[in-house]
């Protein structure tokens, strides 16, 4: 077995490093990453914000950024095309210039007598001349260079020294530049270099060609121009056309907020019209002005306003008309009713002194009063909360008793229609200030419901509370209702099935005075519903009688992850 490592050495770890220092190191990394990606997050939400919020905002920024791009592409673009017809304009006037002094300077040594041997001091004397000779034929703005020197592998008996300018860049000068001089004999040969002006890089051209002197063989001639006024010009142009688009962008934007303005404010105004209206403020209406496109809206939306409100007040009208008519004609049908009613008592009371299809008649009469009494008595009831005179009448009441008397009061009717009525009180103990009448009833409705729709399967009565409410739940396993009927079922006079033979009651009022019940106490019912998998609805109380049921201690049933309604029931043992 080979040796263990070293403590503190192995893979990716140096000898002698101590154990934690990497995932120290990591470990601070890590942190710092969190920490930038929450300061963005939080810098960007705000941002995000009003992106989400502000169509003005939304449309000015879309623009800007827009304009900032083509603006970007084209400026680039330009610059681009002005530095090169720059720089070849420069070029050109370089390499003219250069050849012209390689010229002048060629003409003075060859003017020297050819068979006259020149000595040293002459020679110097003409290099000189020539230095001077190419000075005066360079007119470059940016200024100029000048450097003779002897071309490697001369063999003549004569030499010059070589002669530069005191600013001379002997660096730029390289070696690829002086093969290319060498095999280029009685050719320019160019190359942009970068030129040291006081610490700053400024851009440059070095130029290359060949001297034939008299007795001291060939040499070489470069020329270095300066060409920074190229480059101030290009940076004036730069700073120029930025300038130019940032005011330009800037315009942009000032111009698109005051066109998108013009659009965006009757926008708001209709926005802020339609809230007042839906407020109730129906003589709210959008000002109109001129004669263009949203004005013709304006005008368009004003008129639908004007015919949405009468068409609201006709029919406001004609349900005051109608609550009226029933109050009326509830009240009115309550003394005939009755008489009715006592006659009618009197001969189901004697109904086997008669004949058996006169006793049967009896019978019958005396079941369509009652029903016909109870029709009445909900519509007294829901004319009084039309009227707002309705009134809790409370007293100290234990919600888990009134559901057990409920569930006693129901289950006869329950075991003839061969559903097991089941009750389980977890919760719902305390005593409590209710209007006992009012959640009798109310219990009376959701039970009885159950049973009229639980098709002989078993109905759960749940009684739970928490330190805010308490809930009492009616759970059928019945038919069911698809959502759209669910949600209609405290309509008043909705049935899901108008077709359905009912056993109980049928008024089609019950849930909706129950919904009112509920919420007098401050309190709400929930329902949740699905076609073969019954229905169950939740009355939430408040345990205070001054509050408010926000939450339920009961949750609606949820059958699966893609419903998105309530949540479920537990079942009782």
């Amino acid at each position: 077995m080979p040796p263990a490592p070293p403590a503190g050495t192995g893979p990716g770890t140096a000898s002698g490093a101590a154990p934690g220092a990497a995932t120290v190191s990591i470990g601070v990394v890590g942190r710092g990453r969190r920490r930038m990606r929450r300061w963005v997050r939080r810098g960007w939400r705000p941002v995000a914000y009003v992106w989400r919020r502000s169509l003005m905002f939304r449309s000015v920024a879309i623009t800007v950024m827009t304009t900032g791009l083509a603006v970007g592409i084209i400026g680039t673009a330009v610059m681009v095309s002005i530095s090169t017809n720059v720089y070849s304009q420069r070029r050109d006037q370089i390499e003219s210039e250069s050849a012209r002094a390689t010229i002048v300077a060629q003409g003075i040594f060859d003017a020297a007598t050819a068979a006259e041997d020149n000595n040293q001091s002459e020679l110097e004397t003409l290099q000189n001349e020539a230095q001077q000779a190419i000075l005066s034929n360079t007119t470059s703005p940016g200024g100029t260079s000048i450097a003779i020197e002897r071309s490697p592998d001369q063999s003549t008996p004569q030499t010059l020294q070589t002669i530069a300018s005191q600013d001379f860049p002997d660096a730029v000068i390289t070696d690829a530049l002086r093969k290319e001089v060498g095999a280029n004999t009685g050719k320019l040969s160019l190359q942009p270099v970068q030129l040291d002006d006081d610490g700053r890089r400024v851009p440059g051209l070095a130029v290359g060609s060949t001297l034939q002197i008299p007795s001291a063989g060939q040499y070489e001639l470069y020329l270095v121009y300066d060409l920074s006024d190229a480059q101030q010009t290009l940076d004036f142009v730069s700073q120029t056309l930025s300038i130019g688009g940032v005011a330009l962008m800037v315009l942009i934007a000032l111009v698109t907020s005051l066109v998108v303005r013009l659009v965006v404010v009757p926008i708001r105004e209709a926005a802020e019209t339609s809230r007042k209206i839906a407020a109730g403020r129906l003589d709210e209406r959008i000002p109109v002005r001129g004669q263009d496109d949203l004005a013709t809206l304006a005008r368009s939306f004003n008129g639908m306003a004007e015919a949405v409100s009468r068409q609201i007040t006709q029919l406001a009208e004609l349900s005051r008309v109608q609550q009226r008519f029933v109050s009326d004609v509830s009240h009115e049908l309550r003394t005939p009713l009755t008489t009715i009613r006592l006659a009618g008592d009197m001969l189901f009371d004697s109904r086997h002194a008669f004949e058996p299809s006169v006793g049967r008649s009896a019978e019958l009469l005396h079941a369509q009063v009652e029903r016909f009494e109870l029709l009445l008595a909900d519509l007294l009831e829901i004319s009084r909360y039309d009227a707002q005179a309705v009134q809790l009448d409370t007293e100290p009441s234990v919600p888990a008793a009134l559901a057990a008397d409920i569930v006693e009061e129901f289950r006869p009717l329950a075991e003839r229609a061969g559903i097991d009525l089941q009750l389980a009180t977890p919760g719902g103990h305390t005593t409590m200030r209710l209007d006992a009448k009012r959640v009798r009833r109310i219990l009376r409705n959701l039970v009885g419901n159950a049973i009229e729709h639980g098709d002989a399967k078993p109905v759960q009565v749940v009684v739970d509370s928490d330190a805010r409410t308490v809930a009492i739940a009616v759970r059928d396993q019945g038919v069911g209702m698809p959502p759209e009927d669910a949600a209609r079922v405290f309509d008043r006079f909705w049935r899901a099935d108008p077709s359905r033979k009912r056993t109980i009651g049928g008024t089609g009022l019950g849930l909706a005075i129950s919904l009112g019940d509920a919420k007098l106490h401050g309190g709400r019912i929930d329902v949740w519903s699905r076609p073969g998998h019954g229905s169950t609805f939740v009355l939430t109380l408040p345990r205070n009688e001054q509050g408010t049921a926000a939450t339920s201690a009961i949750p609606l049933p949820e059958l699966d992850e893609s419903y998105d309604g309530p949540r479920a029931v537990r079942e009782e043992s």
